[in-house]
C-alpha cells in the first residue's frame, strides 16, 4: 500500500508542477472542464432554489387544500380554448358546495380585479384588489402571515356588515406610511375609503407575481364596489380545505359530483371546471424543471466533451515530450501498469483541478445571481460531489488512451527518441 501511495503522490506532484510551469496552457487545457462543472453547479443551485421557493409558497395552501376555478391548469392552446367555453363559477355553485360537501372543513371564496389605491398624494395603479371571505384566511394560512406582520385578519362581523376594512400589502404600506403605523389609517381604493386593519409579513415575488402588492377586503364589500355587472362571477375561485388528509380525495369527489350535477355535465364528458392541489402544482413545476435540467445537461455535456478532448490532447503531447523518461523508467524495471497509472493519475489530477475551480466559480456565480436578482439559489452538497465525480470521470475516460500509449512504448525505441 505504501509503495502504491508513493507513485500516486509523485504523479500528482508532477501534474501540479506542470500546471504551475505552463499556466496559460493549463488554463486553456482546463477551460472546458471549468465551464462544464461551473454550469452544473450553477444550474443545480438555481433549479433547487426555485423548487424550494415553490414548495415554500405552496406550503401556505397545505396538504389538505385544493382550488376550484373556471380555467384550472392550462398546458396547451387546446386546453385554453376549451376552458374559454366553460361557464363561470357562480355564487350558487359556491353555496351548493358549502351545503353538500360533508368532507369539506372550509370553503372560501376569492375574486380579484385591479384598481388604483391612493393615500394622500401617493398612489399605486392596477393593484390586485382581492375580495375574500373571512375563512379564506384559515384556508391559505394568511392569518398566520398577518399575525407575523401587523394588525389582524378580517372578521365575520366585518364581512356580514360590509365594513370597509382592508389588509394592505407591505409594498403599499412601505410607500404610504414609511415612518408611521399603518393600522387605523384610511386609504382610497377606487372611489371608496378603507381602514387598514392588517399588514402581512413580506413574502417577495413568486413566479413573477409580487405577493407584497395587494389589498384584501371583505367579499361582501367587494361585491358592493368592484363586481363587474356584465360578468359578475368571472374569475371566482373556491379555496377548499378538507377535514384531514385521508378525507382529501372524498372531498374532491364530492365537490366534483356537486358541480357536475349543477352544471349538467354528461357522464362521459370531462369536468367543465378546473380543480388542483398544491401537490399538483408542485409536480407540474418539477416536470418543467426536470425537462429544463435534461436540456441543460446536454449542453453542459458538450463543454465537458470538448474539455476532455483537450486534456487527452495535452496528455498525448506530454507522453511525446517524456518518451525518453518513460524509456529510462522501463529500463530500470518499471512495469507497464506503473507507467499507465502515472499518466492516468496526471490526467485525473488535471481534470479534478479544473473541476475544483468550476465548483468554486459555480457556487460564486449562483450566490451572485441570488444576491443581485430575485432568482433564488440553493447550494446542494450532492451537486459539489457530482461536480468532482464528473471531472474525475472526464480525467479517467480521456486519460486512458494517452496512458496506454505511454505504457506500450518499447524501452529501446523510447531511449533512442530525440
Amino acid at each position: 500500500m505504501g509503495k502504491l501511495k508513493t507513485p500516486i503522490w509523485e504523479s500528482v506532484k508532477i501534474s501540479l508542477t506542470s500546471l504551475r510551469a505552463n499556466k496559460l496552457r493549463s488554463i486553456l487545457t482546463l477551460v472546458g472542464v471549468i465551464i462544464g462543472v461551473t454550469s452544473i453547479i450553477t444550474m443545480v443551485s438555481l433549479i433547487s432554489g426555485f423548487n424550494k421557493l415553490v414548495a415554500d409558497q405552496l406550503a401556505t395552501l397545505g396538504s389538505t387544500t385544493f382550488i376550484v376555478e373556471k380555467f384550472g391548469i392550462i398546458l396547451s392552446d387546446d386546453d385554453w380554448f376549451d376552458a374559454m367555453k366553460r361557464k363561470d363559477l357562480t355564487l350558487a355553485d359556491y353555496q351548493a358546495v358549502v351545503a353538500g360537501c360533508t368532507e369539506c372543513e372550509e370553503v372560501a371564496l376569492q375574486k380579484v380585479s385591479n384598481r388604483k389605491v391612493k393615500y394622500g398624494r401617493e398612489h399605486f395603479s392596477r393593484v390586485p384588489i382581492v375580495g375574500i371571505t373571512p375563512n379564506y384566511m384559515k384556508v391559505v394560512a394568511l392569518d398566520d402571515i398577518v399575525d407575523k406582520g401587523q394588525g389582524r385578519v378580517i372578521t365575520e362581523f366585518e364581512n356580514d356588515h360590509r365594513r370597509q376594512v382592508v389588509i394592505l400589502g407591505p409594498e403599499l404600506t412601505d410607500k404610504f406610511f414609511p415612518m408611521l403605523d399603518p393600522i387605523g389609517k384610511k386609504v382610497r381604493i377606487g372611489d371608496a375609503d378603507f381602514t387598514v386593519v392588517g399588514v402581512p409579513k413580506k413574502r417577495g415575488s413568486f413566479l413573477g407575481d409580487n405577493q407584497d402588492r395587494f389589498a384584501a377586503i371583505p367579499f361582501s364589500v367587494y361585491q358592493k364596489y368592484f363586481s363587474n355587472k356584465l360578468e359578475p362571477w368571472e374569475g371566482l375561485q373556491f379555496y377548499i380545505k378538507a377535514r384531514d388528509y385521508p378525507s382529501m380525495e372524498k372531498a374532491q369527489d364530492q365537490v366534483r359530483a356537486i358541480l357536475r350535477a349543477r352544471r349538467h355535465v354528461p357522464y362521459h364528458a370531462k369536468d367543465d371546471f378546473g380543480m388542483y392541489t398544491a401537490e399538483t402544482l408542485m409536480d407540474l413545476f418539477k416536470q418543467v424543471t426536470t425537462g429544463i435540467s435534461f436540456t441543460l445537461v446536454g449542453i453542459v455535456s458538450i463543454s465537458l466533451l470538448v474539455g476532455g478532448i483537450v486534456i487527452m490532447n495535452i496528455m498525448l503531447v506530454s507522453v511525446t515530450e517524456r518518451t525518453r523518461e518513460v524509456g529510462v523508467r522501463k529500463a530500470l524495471g518499471a512495469r507497464r501498469r506503473s507507467i499507465l497509472l502515472q499518466f492516468l493519475i496526471e490526467s485525473v489530477t488535471l481534470a479534478v483541478v479544473g473541476g475544483t475551480i468550476g465548483i468554486f466559480l459555480g457556487v460564486l456565480l449562483a450566490k451572485v445571481i441570488s444576491w443581485t436578482t430575485p432568482i433564488p439559489a440553493a447550494i446542494e452538497p450532492w451537486s459539489i460531489i457530482a461536480g468532482l465525480l464528473v471531472s474525475t470521470g472526464v480525467g479517467v475516460f480521456f486519460g486512458v488512451f494517452p496512458a496506454a500509449k505511454a505504457a506500450r512504448l518499447d524501452p529501446i525505441e523510447a531511449l533512442r527518441y530525440e
